[in-house]
């Protein structure tokens, strides 16, 4: 854990439909009683080559990964793999609805059991350390 003992969060999302909430995440780690930090490795590219291992590795070195969900996330091949690897990886993961209006889906790797979160402050702040 850094000196700041903030958790380190990869932000898995739909770069082609929710780009907007991500910045909203990377808005809310500033805040200054935000118990986490938000490392941003997101970048547009073909899921070709190595993306895979790129991603693994920087999900490895987070210590939560936290899925924005919205109305296009089942469709989205790469926050699919994403969750895959912080499944397999271990690294402990949880799902928020991005859009207040609803309609928010599940990546196709989500367990059942994976749970949708409402997206508050007092849920994330929650979610981040574990609060599930």
């Amino acid at each position: 854990m850094s000196t700041n003992s903030k958790v380190r969060v990869f932000v898995s999302f739909d770069y082609d439909h929710d780009k907007d909430l991500k910045d909203l995440l990377i808005g809310q780690s500033k805040n200054d009683d935000s118990p986490f930090e938000i490392s941003d490795w997101s970048v547009k590219q073909e899921l070709t080559g190595d993306w895979k291992e790129k991603a693994k590795k920087k999900i490895k070195q987070s210590q939560v990964v936290a899925v924005i969900c919205g109305k296009h996330t089942d469709s989205a091949t790469g926050v699919s793999a994403e969750v895959g690897i912080a499944q397999g990886e271990k690294i402990d993961y949880f799902l928020l609805a991005g859009r207040s209006d609803g309609g928010n889906k599940k990546p196709k790797s989500a367990k059942s059991s994976d749970k949708l979160y409402k997206w508050t402050w007092k849920n994330l702040k929650s979610l981040i350390h574990g609060g599930r």
